[in-house]
């Protein structure tokens, strides 16, 4: 159902059972997957690739051009999967050719009111981002992280799986899978255990994070200490693999 008032341009593909609301603007190339609902005063520009079953409440800013200065009106790309949320004022940019020209967001995503996600982001699945929480440029954020209301990520950090940012903090170099931050500067608190458990996470490999951070945290080691001293004794086990694998590839650093 397309509503009276909406502005829907002939260069949009709709799917089947889509819903578009009063007062709401598709202008371009966009794409909109199955089973959609875009509310009222929606506003979506292309290119932008939308999968099914996504929902899209007043005055999200979807396929937007980006607010870097460099950009100079190339022909960019937002891609965003299946079943997300995006409540009331949020936005999500297009990339820039200075990246891979594209902004991705996975599945399953809960994006709350205000929230923002910038040029060249990349959002797995399953993630939450609270009221007012802006991704800058070039931010990676891994499957099932969550943050809390307000927090603000610089740019090209990467946020790791199943971490955890409480509210109102300033992320400013790399957060690692599993690890749980909070305050303004967002000190380490330890590992996200709650949010393992509910994940199905047996109580091994629970502890085998733990010890991990705790030689990563709270031993006294330099980064390279505690890598070495991680790799030595979590061998084997694929959650530590992973945390490795982020270690390895910070370019920002980790927050310690």
């Amino acid at each position: 159902m397309i509503h009276e008032t909406a502005i829907v341009s002939e260069h949009a593909s709709i799917g089947e059972n889509v819903t578009i609301g009063p007062y709401c603007v598709i202008d371009g190339d966009v794409s909109i997957g199955d089973n959609c609902v875009l509310h009222a005063h929606v506003v979506m520009k292309g290119k932008t690739r939308i999968g099914r079953g996504n929902q899209f409440f007043q005055f999200t800013s979807i396929g937007e051009d980006c607010q870097d200065k460099k950009y100079k009106g190339e022909p960019t790309e937002l891609v965003i999967g299946d079943n997300n949320v995006f409540r009331e004022g949020a936005t999500v940019h297009r990339g820039t050719i200075q990246d891979e020209g594209i902004t991705k967001v996975g599945s399953n995503n809960l994006v709350m009111v205000n929230a923002h996600i910038a040029h060249d982001c990349r959002v797995g699945n399953d993630v939450i981002l609270a009221n007012n929480v802006a991704l800058a440029g070039h931010v990676t954020v891994e499957d099932y992280a969550i943050m809390g209301g307000g927090v603000a990520v610089h740019q090209f950090c990467r946020i790791g799986a199943h971490a955890f940012m409480g509210g109102g903090g300033i992320i400013l170099r790399d957060v690692p899978p599993f690890v749980m931050v909070s305050g303004t500067k967002h000190i380490p608190q330890g590992i996200n255990s709650e949010g393992l458990r509910r994940r199905g996470f047996g109580s091994e490999t629970i502890t085998a994070i733990k010890r991990a951070y705790k030689t990563l945290y709270r031993e006294g080691n330099t980064l390279e200490e505690a890598i070495n001293k991680i790799a030595s004794s979590g061998a084997g086990n694929p959650e530590i693999g992973r945390l490795l694998t982020f270690l390895a590839h910070s370019e920002r650093g980790i927050i310690r």
